[in-house]
């Protein structure tokens, strides 16, 4: 299966963003003052566990779609290589011979 590359970039940016979500919302998670991700004992409460358990489904379900754009881009990026790369002057064109 090909991925278009307005697709190919979408995925990799939805990784990228997951990244960067989902760990800036673990790190705050685990620091929250508020008493709701950790009793006055400081142990983890049952809304820390249920977020704590979305975050990281949710992190490497990102990473997934992440790395199914990450491979679809290099896949492209090879068969444009190979392709003929040249666009502009058709001179890797194999239908263009040179004529005696």
């Amino acid at each position: 299966m090909r991925l278009s590359r307005t697709a190919s970039w979408f995925l990799l940016a939805f990784g990228v963003w997951s990244w960067f979500i989902w760990v800036s919302f673990v790190r705050n998670l685990w620091k929250n003052g508020s008493g709701l991700a950790f009793d006055a004992a400081g142990d983890p409460t049952s809304y820390f566990w249920v977020h704590l358990t979305l975050a990281v489904t949710s992190f490497l379900l990102g990473t997934a779609v992440g790395l199914i754009g990450l491979r679809s881009v290099l896949a492209l990026r090879r068969s444009s290589r190979t392709d003929g790369g040249d666009r502009a002057g058709g001179a890797n064109r194999p239908d263009r011979g040179t004529s005696a």
